[in-house]
């Protein structure tokens, strides 16, 4: 079959990106109605919980580590600042650098999500079926790296 040839139905069944934005997309809805109950979404949660540590973080290091731009993180940081969940301040070696903490009003928050999220977690690992998890992250990463 010529490249020309494809069907809607042979790149829905062969598109890595359309398979993967899909269920991202679904879980993400998932995990966003386990939280709702606490008014956060499942990326504010992701966002918070790793913040989960003992010292600032600045942005740029954030957006790293949550496969973001800066202002993607930035824009996504508003509710959850306006919510004092988080704070953003100038870091102690360079005050050009704004870093994250996480607020005692988040540690709370965030204490009341892990059980939620624990839920959504073998709700997802039900899903994905026993042990497949372990299989499916390893390529996750080769594919975001």
């Amino acid at each position: 079959m010529k490249q020309d040839d494809l069907t809607a139905t042979d790149f829905y069944g062969a598109c890595v990106c359309l398979g993967l934005n899909r269920a991202a997309r679904a879980t993400s809805r998932r995990y966003d109605a386990m939280f709702k109950p606490i008014g956060i979404t499942s990326g504010q949660f992701t966002i918070l919980s790793a913040l989960r540590r003992n010292e600032p973080v600045p942005i740029s290091d954030m957006a790293d580590l949550l496969g973001m731009d800066r202002t993607t993180l930035t824009r996504n940081l508003k509710p959850i600042e306006t919510l004092k969940l988080v704070a953003i301040q100038p870091d102690a070696r360079d005050r050009r650098i704004r870093s994250l903490t996480l607020t005692a009003k988040g540690r709370v928050l965030l204490k009341q999500a892990v059980p939620l999220w624990r839920k959504a977690q073998k709700e997802s690992n039900r899903r994905i079926g026993p042990n497949r998890w372990d299989e499916l992250r390893p390529a996750l990463d080769v594919l975001s790296a």
